[in-house]
């Protein structure tokens, strides 16, 4: 059942994902209720007042986010009826499924899909992303970024029991072979024509690099806020955020990761920068 809702759980919630007149997308409320095994809208409700404090306590405004609306609901032999609900951004999504029952295993699904997704729309949205120009630019940001959000993850892993660096390094490996479709990080190294001295991350281009920041990210969100403890479970938790991600590369038509190109390295591309500059 686990691996029916596991392959299943992208299309369940792209199917219902609408879009309004003006090209904005957005969920019905009792439509992902249904789909997050909810059978009475009701007690979904408490959820969606929950999603709007959040909304409020992040400093976004709820209206942005959360619109009421009627939606033509089933009633029976075809027949339909208006009943109250609201439109729901991607964001919304993300803090409904973070207040849900999380002991629906399609919850527990949707929590990592809509925080993957939701952190994409958040680093194409960035303004110091935005503005940058080039592709090394590019790589410079998403490599720093990363490497902060590495030392984050090294110590959400820390608290989850991971403790000794031979089994940080097997959790790394987890969300690699999550990420990369089974390859560990040896076979990443062969795979690119990579030297064993080499870093992977001072290879990748920007695009990589973003989909390995998802990676970190969710991960350590995903560790904090299931207060996960054991090293098996942090492996196994690590592996299932880099398949999302994975997952949700291929729903956007993007190109598997193992298959991006290897570039030069990006150290390169700081001394250029450090020179640059005292010029």
């Amino acid at each position: 059942m686990a691996k029916e809702i596991s392959k299943q759980t992208l299309s369940v919630f792209e199917q219902i994902r609408q879009t309004d007149k003006n090209g904005n997308e957005f969920w019905a409320a009792r439509q992902l209720a249904k789909a997050l095994e909810y059978t009475d809208f009701r007690n979904f409700l408490s959820v969606i007042e929950k999603a709007k404090e959040a909304c409020k306590n992040s400093g976004q405004p709820i209206e942005n986010h959360l619109v009421e609306f009627n939606e033509m609901v089933p009633i029976g032999s075809g027949a339909e009826r208006e009943m109250n609900s609201y439109k729901l951004s991607r964001y919304a999504c993300y803090l409904a499924v973070q207040n849900a029952d999380p002991s629906k295993e399609i919850v527990a699904l949707g929590q990592t899909y809509f925080a993957v997704q939701t952190r994409l729309q958040e680093i194409r949205q960035m303004d110091e992303y935005n503005r940058l120009s080039t592709e090394d630019e590019k790589r410079l940001f998403l490599r720093n970024e990363l490497a902060k959000h590495n030392l984050q993850l090294a110590a959400a892993a820390k608290d989850a029991g991971v403790i000794e660096p031979i089994d940080y390094a097997i959790f790394q490996n987890h969300g690699y072979m999550g990420l990369y479709g089974g390859l560990d990080a040896k076979a990443i190294h062969a795979k690119k024509g990579l030297k064993k001295t080499q870093q992977i991350l001072d290879h990748m281009g920007s695009t990589e690099l973003a989909a390995n920041l998802f990676r970190a990210t969710q991960t350590e969100e995903k560790l904090k806020r299931e207060k996960i403890q054991g090293k098996q479970k942090a492996n196994k938790t690590h592996f299932e955020v880099g398949k999302k991600v994975r997952q949700t590369i291929e729903e956007i038509g993007g190109t598997m990761p193992e298959n991006l190109p290897t570039e030069e390295s990006i150290k390169k591309l700081e001394s250029a920068t450090v020179k640059k500059l005292k010029k």
